[in-house]
């Protein structure tokens, strides 16, 4: 039976194609819950991260999704979608794998740390997640190719990266300094499966 070139290339992209999907659910919803934020004046922001609440523990999860303003989500979906596009090649898992372990980091440590009284929200701590991911990946997973993108990440993103840790009003640094710590642990729980495989494999006769 002859096989389609559209089968052919499901076959062979098809985690990735997995991956770039589950990617644009993830902006899709942060676009949704903005227009329903919108219309409500804004009025969601109330379920993001406030420290030490625990009626606003579930803020954690919930605060990626949120944005204060338009240009607010504009700054964020721009670097989501390009450092997202290049965890989500690794497929919708690692993708999704990734996004929860730095969420959660990112928003317990500002739920911990942040000052009194403020209320955190928005993805910039997820951005910082997949940034350090990618940087560190390769040095968990040995891989020559990782470690290049690593790089070039670095090059492009890490002078904005250290900026935006240092304090300024109104900006979470909280959330950017343990987003990029979860981006590091994701890269190493995430590897450990793949370094424990090679290790227990048996060497090919050549």
């Amino acid at each position: 039976m002859r096989v389609s070139i559209r089968e052919q290339a499901r076959e062979r992209y098809g985690s990735q194609l997995g991956g770039l999907r589950a990617l644009a659910v993830l902006v899709a919803i942060m676009w949704a819950v903005e227009l329903v934020n919108l219309l409500d004046g804004y009025r969601l922001d109330e379920d993001g991260i406030v420290p030490r609440s625990a009626g606003h523990l579930d803020g954690v999860l919930f605060a990626p999704f949120l944005h204060a303003s338009l240009s607010h989500i504009l700054g964020n979906t721009v670097p989501f979608v390009i450092l997202g596009f290049a965890v989500a090649l690794a497929g919708a898992r690692r993708l999704l794998e990734v996004t929860l372990l730095v969420a959660v980091v990112s928003g317990l440590g500002v739920w911990l740390i942040a000052p009194a009284h403020s209320d955190t929200v928005g993805a910039s701590g997820v951005i910082f997640g997949y940034a350090t991911y990618l940087m560190s990946r390769g040095v968990f997973d040995r891989h020559l190719g990782e470690l290049a993108l690593g790089v070039i990440v670095a090059v492009l993103f890490g002078s904005a990266l250290l900026y935006d840790l240092v304090p300024h009003p109104g900006v979470s640094w909280q959330a950017h300094l343990f987003g990029g710590v979860g981006g590091v642990l994701a890269a190493c729980a995430l590897a450990r499966p793949a370094r424990s495989e090679r290790a227990g494999s048996p060497a090919r006769a050549v």
